[in-house]
C-alpha cells in the first residue's frame, strides 16, 4: 500500500484525528488550569505583626490576600486587638486571594484565680504561677530558717489572698526566706540565650531583674520573644557568688553578630593540660 493510500484509510484517518483531538483537549486543559490556578502567580505574604484588624485588613487588599480572625489571647505587654500571630507566616509565597488566619491580642483581660503559695519553695511557686498564666516578678528575699520558703505573695506591693481574681500576665511578687547558712548564688552565663529562657535562669539562680534592655533590631513583641542576650550586667567574668535577690541587666538583641565569643579560661585549660 502507497503512503497515499495508507493516509486515505478511512481507519488511520479516523485515528489520526482521534489523536489530534485528545492532543488539543490536553493541551487546552494545560493552560485553562494554568489561568484558573494562577500557575507561577504568588505573592510573598505581608507582615501583619501588631497591626490593628483595620489596618491588616487595609494591608490585605493592598497585597491581594484575605484575612480572616480566627483566634486571640491575652498578652498583657502587648496593645489590646493588635495581630499577635499569622497563618501563613510573613514572607511566605502564597496564591492571591489566599486566606491568612490571624491571631489577636484579646480586648479584654483575662481573668485568673490567684492561687496559695504559701509554703511552696520559690522553683514551685514559680511553676505554679506560669500554669495558671502569670508571672514571676521579683524574689523578696528576709531572714527565715530556709532558704527559697514562701513567706507571702504580694501584687502591686500588696499581699494578695488565695482566690482573688487578677488579670492575666500579672507579676506575683514572693517574699521567700533566707537563711543565714545557704544564701549565695552565681551569676549564670546568659550570652546567646533567648528571651523566656533568659529570664527563667535569672529566677533558677534566686536572682531579680533590675532592667531589661532591647536594641534598635527588636521592634516588636515576637521580636522580643526571638532577641537573645548580647550584654549582661554582672557579666561571669569573675566566680565570685553572689546574694540571693541580687539584680541583673540583661541587653537583647537579634543581631547574632553582637554576641561575644565564648572566653577560655586559663585556669581550667592549666588543669586540663596538667600544668
Amino acid at each position: 500500500m502507497s503512503v497515499k493510500g495508507f493516509f486515505n484509510n478511512w481507519i488511520v484517518k479516523n485515528l489520526l484525528l482521534a489523536i489530534i483531538i485528545v492532543a488539543v483537549l490536553i493541551v487546552g486543559t494545560s493552560f485553562l488550569l494554568k489561568a484558573l490556578t494562577r500557575h507561577n502567580e504568588e505573592i510573598r505574604v505581608p507582615d501583619f505583626s501588631n497591626m490593628t484588624v483595620s489596618e491588616a485588613r487595609t494591608a490585605a487588599l493592598a497585597h491581594n490576600v484575605r484575612i480572616d480572625v480566627t483566634d486571640s489571647v491575652y498578652i498583657k505587654r502587648m496593645a489590646r486587638g493588635a495581630v499577635y500571630r499569622q497563618v501563613p507566616e510573613a514572607g511566605s509565597r502564597v496564591k492571591k486571594g489566599r486566606r491568612i488566619a490571624l491571631t489577636i491580642n484579646s480586648v479584654l483581660p483575662k481573668k485568673i484565680t490567684m492561687p496559695n503559695l504559701i509554703g511552696y519553695s520559690a522553683r514551685q511557686a514559680k511553676a505554679e504561677l506560669s500554669s495558671r498564666g502569670l508571672n514571676l516578678g521579683k524574689l523578696i528575699y528576709v531572714n527565715d530558717i530556709a532558704t527559697n520558703n514562701v513567706l507571702a505573695q504580694m501584687l502591686d506591693n500588696m499581699e494578695i489572698e488565695p482566690g482573688t481574681p487578677i488579670e492575666s500576665e500579672s507579676s506575683i511578687d514572693l517574699v521567700v526566706g533566707l537563711s543565714r547558712f545557704d544564701n549565695k548564688t552565681y551569676i549564670p552565663t546568659l550570652y546567646g540565650t533567648k528571651y523566656l529562657s533568659a529570664i527563667d535562669a535569672v529566677h533558677n539562680n534566686s536572682l531579680n531583674i533590675r532592667k531589661i534592655s532591647f536594641d534598635n533590631t527588636v521592634k516588636s513583641y515576637n521580636d522580643t520573644l526571638n532577641s537573645f542576650v548580647y550584654r549582661q550586667e554582672p557579666d561571669t567574668s569573675s566566680v565570685t557568688p553572689h546574694l540571693m535577690g541580687s539584680e541583673m541587666t540583661l541587653y537583647f538583641t537579634l543581631d547574632e553578630s553582637k554576641i561575644p565569643e565564648p572566653q577560655i579560661d586559663s585556669l581550667s585549660l592549666d588543669a586540663e593540660y596538667g600544668e
